[in-house]
């Protein structure tokens, strides 16, 4: 009777970490390989920004993304020849905020090859969109008291056989 009471704790436990069925299911969903196509801000002004503290809006796009979502670890590659080259690294989180919606927000920490953060800082995005073949992250920051909003659209790339 003990070992069937501690085997069902333990089921409990592992289901309570193994997150919503909706964020399982985003997980299988951005599993794989990205590009990211575009980023736009919401402010048609021309600014210079610095994406997750790395690089230009320029340097990102086109960008190459490898996420590994049993392990909540991914690599970036800058494709533009202007910028730094070499792989990045980090690791995410999905979180579900509002399941009838399907509205998530998206955790980004830089890591080293390693899965170690220097200084254990994120970046906090919204998954507005995610579907088999898209995705659109948008992080939102206040610029002179308004909102500033930088999306960032993904596009799947498919495997070759």
């Amino acid at each position: 009777m003990k070992k069937l009471i501690l085997l069902a704790l333990v089921a409990m436990m592992i289901s309570s970490c193994a997150g919503s069925k909706n964020v399982r299911v985003a997980k299988k969903t951005i599993k794989g390989d990205w590009i990211l196509d575009h980023v736009s801000y919401n402010d048609l002004r021309a600014f210079k920004v610095t994406l997750f503290n790395d690089a230009s809006k320029e340097c990102f796009e086109r960008s190459l993304w490898h996420f590994v979502p049993n392990n909540n670890t991914g690599t970036y590659e800058m494709q533009n020849a202007q910028c730094d080259s070499g792989k990045r690294y980090f690791s995410f989180t999905i979180q579900e905020i509002n399941p009838e919606k399907g509205l998530f927000d998206f955790l980004l920490k830089p890591t080293d090859e390693k899965k170690h953060s220097k200084d254990n800082k994120g970046f906090r995005l919204h998954l507005k969109h995610l579907s088999a073949d898209a995705m659109q992250w948008e992080q939102s920051l206040m610029m002179d008291g308004e909102p500033f909003i930088i999306h960032m659209n993904f596009s799947k790339i498919e495997k070759q056989q």
